[in-house]
């Protein structure tokens, strides 16, 4: 395990640590997110880019439906994963509108649900489920945590990263073979065994930090 991989898995337990023992709050944000984007795959710009995304997304969902929907966007590598619940299929079609709409968004994936709004112990509960799916890939040690990006919704688990074919095999196994898991999607960027040793040992760029 390289430098860079060691300051992930550190930085995603020390995150981790108030989750598991019971505080299912963000933790550790701006004390890791520094070490998180110098051993991501992604280019550092991309990443700032990814979180911008996600904040003018969530914007504009939150400025046009208020708490009439329950939705979470999560961007990898400018790809936007939708998920959470909406009352009808025209609001569906409009919240994807909006963050396709959104600069540098790259490709979206809808996986809004028509139904109710989820209840704050369902939503508990998918935070428990990713925060022991993360803690699995740390136990199992067949790939640095820090590149699979787990969001969790009603009980279905969504897969997001660069990754190898190997190491997304290997992370769609331990995150079936997890508690609570009823499904996991897939939504990986595939990478060659080359490209991914050249990523992990390339030079760190801290010259842009994270957006807050």
């Amino acid at each position: 395990m390289n430098i860079k991989q060691k300051l992930a898995t550190w930085t995603l337990l020390a995150a981790l640590v108030p989750t598991l023992a019971g505080c299912l709050g963000i933790a550790a944000v701006g004390i890791g997110a520094g070490a998180l984007m110098i051993s991501d795959r992604r280019p550092s710009d991309t990443y700032v880019t990814d979180q911008a995304i996600e904040l003018r997304a969530n914007k504009g969902i939150g400025e046009k439906y208020g708490d009439r929907v329950h939705t979470n966007v999560t961007s990898y590598n400018r790809t936007v994963l939708i998920t959470g619940e909406v009352p009808d299929a025209a609001t569906k079609a409009e919240i994807e509108r909006i963050v396709a709409a959104q600069p540098n968004v790259k490709a979206t994936q809808n996986e809004l649900r028509i139904s109710g709004l989820a209840s704050l112990g369902g939503s508990s509960n998918d935070a428990l489920i990713t925060s022991k799916v993360k803690a699995r890939f740390v136990d199992y040690g067949k790939f640095s945590a820090n590149l699979v990006k787990v969001v969790t919704e009603g009980g279905t688990v969504y897969l997001m990263g660069l990754v190898t074919r190997n190491e997304g095999d290997d992370a769609t196994q331990i995150a079936r073979e997890t508690s609570g898991v009823l499904g996991v999607v897939r939504l990986f960027e595939y990478i060659s065994d080359d490209e991914a040793r050249r990523l992990d040992n390339r030079p760190a760029d801290t010259s842009k930090a994270p957006v807050r």
